[in-house]
């Protein structure tokens, strides 16, 4: 299982748009990846809104937020247009990033994504681990710690 202070596995996906996203690539900034069981449903839409709504003091603060899970490219493009997300929507749906971040079950054979969060720091080492209980309060959590985190 992935804990703060372990580095954070690398992984090179494709976006929403298809464009490759590679975790080393955001070295020298924070990083908050958070895994969702899948696009569009209630409690994943809640949480992508709430991040929307907070995205501009993640920019502030110099943190990308990255969404990932287990969905096709295209179901990624849908949720990213029906609500307007700002920020990147990962595909894994070979599930490598997803056994490699312990979210894909014990064998890495699980249909959705657990709904779990790394905040990683400049160096790429997870300073906290969220496994999301109210994902509606989630982007304030993860604000405050990343204050917390930055002074």
């Amino acid at each position: 299982m992935i804990e703060p202070g372990d580095l954070a596995p690398t992984f090179d996906l494709p976006d929403q748009d298809g464009a490759s996203v590679r975790l080393d690539a955001l070295r020298g900034g924070w990083v908050l990846l958070y895994w969702y069981p899948k696009a569009d449903t209630p409690g994943c839409t809640v949480q992508a809104k709430a991040l929307r709504d907070q995205h501009q003091v993640f920019v502030d603060r110099r943190c990308t937020v990255l969404g990932a899970s287990f969905d096709p490219v295209a179901d990624l493009v849908a949720f990213r247009d029906r609500y307007d997300l700002p920020f990147a929507l990962l595909s894994d749906p070979e599930r490598v990033a997803g056994q490699a971040y312990g979210v894909a079950g014990d064998d890495g054979s699980a249909s959705y994504a657990s709904r779990v969060a790394f905040l990683i720091d400049p160096t790429g080492t997870i300073v906290h681990r969220y496994d999301v209980k109210d994902p509606e309060f989630f982007a304030d959590e993860v604000l405050d710690d990343l204050s917390a985190a930055a002074d």
